[in-house]
């Protein structure tokens, strides 16, 4: 065989893996939202439906470490928990306004809801990592920011401010937790895997003690014990607990695919691939809340999103152009890889799809 047949083959084994990568990511963050705005919608205990979603991640490590899928260390020290605290802090809180974004606005919403994430992403470089900003990057943050700005304001649909404050809290924390990620995979020797298990395991530890603060233990009995807890109904319909049992499965399982396929992810694709699946994924969402859940799309958020859309789309080309000049200083445009919304939304894995 010719190396110019064999090449040929290598390129083609790569663009079947890229859209084999890309593909899942869109299907599962899909999965993923859609799941958790069913679910928040009839239940009363999000918090322990995230510590549901932790376990069911933390069981299925378990699992493909017996079976030799993924290698995955069964101790933890103080020295370790310590360094770590930070991230799984910063991933409990996250995941826990994140959740309570959705739970409040529209599926079709959440988007614009957490749109101010690279504005903040790239602010919290600046300020921690001492960057400094292109023009061109403060416009396309200029551009979400006055995306974010037409969905709260214009939209002709009412909005939950408690719904808007959850979206602009999760996306600052998620902005911070995405710098905090990078020193804390040096106390796990740089891998990406056992620091998605450590974060999912602390995460749901921690979890035990906000459920029980937040007041959520009669609902959970409720939910389990009450009149309606029959995972199977009789009249073949699906009740409060059969809907959470099912959407825990299914988060809680594309959430540890997830977390193995960010690694993968990153080597085989590229950011300007993650952006514009991104943005495929924006208006799938859009799309499939109004089929759904009878969302309606106004004309102000449909802006809004395109608008959104627009300055993230141009930001990546304004990253890839950067990154392809020649620069006298290293540190003048660098920043963090910018994490989207698609892992966040109740996977709890710390490496997130770009």
């Amino acid at each position: 065989m010719s190396p110019h047949h064999n090449a040929r083959a290598q390129q083609q084994n790569s663009r079947l893996l890229v859209t084999g990568t890309v593909l899942f990511y869109l299907v599962a963050a899909l999965a993923m939202v859609m799941a958790n705005k069913w679910v928040l919608q009839s239940t009363s205990v999000p918090l322990f439906f995230l510590f549901t979603q932790l376990m069911i991640a933390v069981i299925l490590f378990l699992a493909s470490h017996a079976i030799g899928l993924v290698q995955i260390p069964l101790s933890a020290d103080g020295q370790l928990i310590r360094g770590l605290a930070a991230t799984v802090s910063l991933n409990v809180v996250g995941l826990s306004f994140s959740n309570f974004t959705l739970k409040y606005v529209d599926a079709s919403f959440y988007q614009v809801a957490r749109g101010l994430l690279l504005p903040f992403t790239v602010a919290t470089s600046c300020l921690v990592l001492h960057t400094r900003p292109s023009l061109r990057i403060l416009l396309s943050c200029s551009v979400v920011t006055l995306g974010f700005f037409i969905g709260v304001f214009l939209d002709a649909i009412p909005i939950s401010p408690i719904g808007i404050t959850f979206g602009v809290t999760s996306s600052a924390i998620t902005a911070v937790h995405s710098v905090v990620i990078k020193k804390s995979l040096e106390v796990v020797h740089g891998s990406a895997m056992h620091l998605s298990w450590y974060t999912n395991l602390f995460s749901a530890v921690l979890m035990i003690p906000l459920v029980v603060v937040a007041g959520e233990l009669p609902g959970i009995m409720e939910l389990f014990f009450g009149e309606t807890a029959v995972v199977f109904p009789a009249d073949g319909g699906l009740s409060p607990l059969s809907t959470f049992v099912w959407g825990s499965l299914i988060t809680g399982s594309f959430g540890f695919l997830m977390s193995l396929a960010s690694v993968l992810s990153i080597k085989v694709t590229s950011p300007i691939t993650h952006m514009i699946s991104s943005a495929v994924r924006g208006v799938a969402a859009s799309l499939l809340g109004m089929w759904l859940f009878n969302e309606i799309l106004s004309g102000g958020r449909v802006s809004s999103i395109a608008v959104i859309l627009g300055g993230s789309i141009y930001y990546t080309w304004v990253k890839h152009v950067e990154s392809q000049a020649p620069r006298s200083d290293a540190n003048a445009t660098k920043y963090e890889r910018v994490p989207l919304e698609d892992v966040e939304a109740g996977s709890g894995a710390p490496v997130k799809p770009e």
